[in-house]
């Protein structure tokens, strides 16, 4: 398929572009928020996510320019900056990742549904990351909470530990102006 004209596909590939930038967004929000708290390793922790999820938007935006389709680079919706305590923002992260899991399946369903071979390839690589990010979201939040208000074992666990934080895999697809 060549034309994104009346193609479902298309057209929730466009968006995913928004969302993976409002992603980027409300992580960088959840970082600055544990940065200003004093909890450093988790603020670094969600600077690498924001990161992530910018390339993660690019790679969106490069298979349209692939596929020689146009590109577009939406606004994104407020970021909520503000949060009453540790597991707030490790909660919102959770939801947010399983809100994308079923963003990138419903992209997917499409793709199958339109006989887009090459836009399932393109997503399955979304789909295994997914599971990581679901995984490590809720791996963070069980952490949490186990810690309590003990800040230092919930810093400590993510010092010791590489939650989701290896960085895009060789396999991952290009980003548009290439990955930061």
């Amino acid at each position: 398929m060549t034309t994104s004209e009346g193609s479902q596909f298309w057209q929730l590939m466009g968006e995913q572009v928004g969302h993976e930038m409002a992603a980027h967004q409300q992580y960088t929000a959840m970082a600055v928020w544990f940065d200003g708290h004093d909890l450093p390793r988790l603020a670094g922790h969600f600077y690498r996510q924001a990161l992530e999820e910018r390339n993660h938007a690019m790679m969106f935006v490069q298979y349209h320019l692939d596929r020689s389709l146009p590109a577009a680079i939406p606004g994104t919706p407020e970021v909520r900056n503000d949060f009453a305590d540790v597991l707030e923002p490790l909660q919102l992260a959770l939801d947010q990742e399983e809100q994308v899991t079923r963003q990138i399946e419903a992209i997917f369903r499409a793709a199958r549904d339109e006989g887009d071979v090459l836009g399932e390839q393109f997503l399955l690589w979304f789909l295994e990351e997914q599971v990581e990010e679901v995984a490590a979201a809720n791996t963070l939040l069980t952490v949490a909470r186990r810690a309590g208000d003990n800040l230092f074992d919930l810093e400590n666990y993510v010092a010791r530990e590489s939650i989701g934080d290896g960085g895009e895999p060789a396999d991952a697809p290009k980003a548009a102006g290439g990955a930061l």
